[in-house]
């Protein structure tokens, strides 16, 4: 089992929990296709949407990966490669409460990794993350 963070505004996050589902990168393949199922994934939303979203800077929801499969959804233009998920009920969780707790972000220019859309967390700072968040 791993532990995932995937770098999604929150909008897009509200949609890909109330469908089950998780799409990274713009939906590309290479990405959703490194989680294995049973394997954590939190998300992390900078922003509250993707074009001209306030700043966020926060986990806004956290699942395990469902299965093993991996789908192409078609949206008309738009096919994007998704996964179900899991979400637990949760609330979301400023990256400032960790005041720099996580491993995450304890080397410098750290924001830099997150362009990647999808890094492993330490079985650390999913603890820390998802004791701040599951409610339930």
């Amino acid at each position: 089992m791993r532990a995932w963070l995937g770098v999604v505004c929150r909008d897009h996050v509200a949609r890909g929990t109330e469908l089950g589902i998780a799409q990274l990168n713009h939906g590309r393949r290479d990405s959703i296709a490194r989680l294995g199922p049973g394997d954590w994934l939190v998300y992390y939303s900078p922003r509250t949407s993707l074009a001209g979203g306030r700043p966020l800077r926060a986990f806004t929801a956290i699942g395990r990966v469902a299965d093993d499969e991996i789908w192409q959804a078609d949206e008309g233009g738009f096919k994007p490669w998704r996964r179900r998920v899991d979400y637990l009920p949760a609330a979301e969780a400023p990256l400032a409460q960790f005041d720099g707790a996580l491993d995450l972000t304890s080397a410098p220019n750290w924001g830099y990794r997150l362009r990647r859309g999808l890094v492993e967390l330490t079985d650390h700072d999913l603890g820390l993350v998802r004791a701040a968040m599951v409610t339930a």
